[in-house]
């Protein structure tokens, strides 16, 4: 449904994972036509990969942690400058069953979407709280993720 509405608007989505290792960009290219509107996606497990390839801030990384909003929005942007593409979804989190802490606990995961309009690019940000295991914590992001990248296209 995505992929096809995406195709149809002639709208382009690119990828920036972290928590997922490339879940998101797995399920557009699992659905066929999805070369027609995905070409990018980035799976910045590292801080490094963050800072090198996305662009994040040693700064923002050291203040606030991998797991926040000001890196995910970070990514988000990264990503949209990088790929020319006129979304992006950018994921950070805790998906366990260990690396939480009380302020991060397991299923903390932050999101950005990043869009470019004619007044430059636009990103929103989401935290959410998941339940369950590894498995169910990663899917939940998938799912949440692309549901933002659908409610942020233009109608």
């Amino acid at each position: 449904m995505l992929v096809g509405e995406l195709n149809t608007k002639n709208k382009a989505v690119a990828t920036a994972e972290s928590c997922t290792g490339g879940w998101i960009a797995k399920a557009l290219t699992d659905v066929p036509g999805s070369s027609g509107c995905f070409g990018y996606g980035i799976v910045s497990y590292s801080n490094g990969a963050k800072e090198s390839i996305l662009g994040v801030k040693n700064r923002t990384l050291a203040e606030h942690g991998a797991v926040s909003e000001p890196v995910v929005r970070e990514m988000a942007e990264g990503t949209l400058r990088l790929s020319g593409a006129d979304v992006s979804i950018a994921v950070s989190g805790v998906a366990g069953p260990d690396g939480g802490s009380d302020d991060k606990p397991v299923g903390t995961v932050w999101f950005a979407w990043s869009t470019r309009g004619p007044r430059g690019i636009t990103t929103d940000t989401d935290l959410q709280r998941f339940e369950g295991n590894r498995e169910s914590i990663r899917m939940q992001t998938v799912i949440h993720g692309l549901k933002g990248v659908q409610r942020r296209l233009p109608t």
